[in-house]
């Protein structure tokens, strides 16, 4: 009986094979973790300028007076903002005039991101007094 019919083992290109495979599997792998991190931190900044943009639609007739105009202020968290009031009138509206006037606001999230800036615009329709 001859010695090499009894020896067992991987030859070198065996090996190197594996690994080729090896390194192609993670790179991929790395690939789809890197982007699920970089839609993450995307996601992250969507709900902070969500959240933003709802408290300056809640302090609208409160911190910020419920009056035609723009309103803006101090960035916050990085995200700069702006609140736009508008009288609003519906269309095809044949009626008296309404006992309260009804205002369009619109609060607006913005931040820079990789590629330019990004923006979240939140409406909602607030009665007001008439004047």
């Amino acid at each position: 009986m001859s010695r090499r019919g009894t020896q067992r083992g991987f030859s070198l290109l065996e090996v190197l094979v594996a690994f080729a495979i090896l390194a192609m599997s993670l790179g991929v792998l790395l690939q789809i973790f890197s982007r699920a991190m970089t839609t993450t931190a995307v996601s992250v900044s969507y709900s902070q300028a969500v959240s933003l943009a709802e408290a300056k639609l809640s302090a609208v007739g409160v911190e910020i007076p419920l009056q035609e105009g723009v309103h803006s202020g101090e960035p916050e968290a990085g995200m700069d903002w702006i609140v736009n009031i508008e009288r609003y009138r519906p269309e095809g509206w044949m009626g008296e005039d309404p006992p309260v006037q009804p205002y369009i606001v619109t609060a607006v999230a913005s931040w820079p991101a990789a590629g330019g800036s990004r923006r979240v615009a939140l409406r909602s329709l607030r009665l007001g007094e008439l004047f």
